[in-house]
């Protein structure tokens, strides 16, 4: 049924339960897997050598998370015996990261966690999930807590 399936990963526990999800999918379909995370390169407006700094540490951290969210998201895929893609992708908004990755992996099925955020949280922070489904020509399927 789902020859592809692509699992954003963040490294939280909901995302974690997502590629728990997404393994169990992928042993019953026979489905290819790829892991992702999205870093947004350009998150910092600004001019000046401090911004160039700001910008260059920013960017060292998140790909040290990038790295360690792929790599739990690897070994809990390879731990149930199931092969797995993984990048780590750049784009200005998580959501359009998933779905333009999706497009060019050829993925029939997204399956991604949701943090549940609600209130000013949700205001603030933003929901990917919600993005994910507002803008996708795919299935998608949201793990919640």
């Amino acid at each position: 049924m789902f020859k592809h399936i692509l699992v954003p990963v963040d490294g939280s526990p909901t995302s974690m339960q997502a590629v728990a999800k997404a393994a169990g999918l992928a042993k019953a379909f026979g489905s290819a897997l790829t892991a992702i995370y999205v870093i947004d390169p350009y998150p910092f407006t600004g001019v000046g050598t401090d911004f160039a700094y700001g910008q260059a540490q920013y960017l060292n951290a998140a790909t040290a998370e990038a790295n360690d969210a792929i790599k739990a998201a690897r070994e809990q895929l390879e731990s149930d015996g199931l092969a797995v893609q993984t990048r780590v992708v750049e784009s200005h908004t998580a959501w359009r990261g998933i779905l333009e990755t999706a497009t060019a992996i050829g993925a029939d099925l997204v399956v991604m966690g949701s943090h549940g955020r609600r209130g000013l949280e949700k205001l603030v922070l933003g929901s990917v999930a919600q993005r994910v489904l507002a803008h996708a020509t795919l299935p998608v399927l949201v793990v919640r807590d």
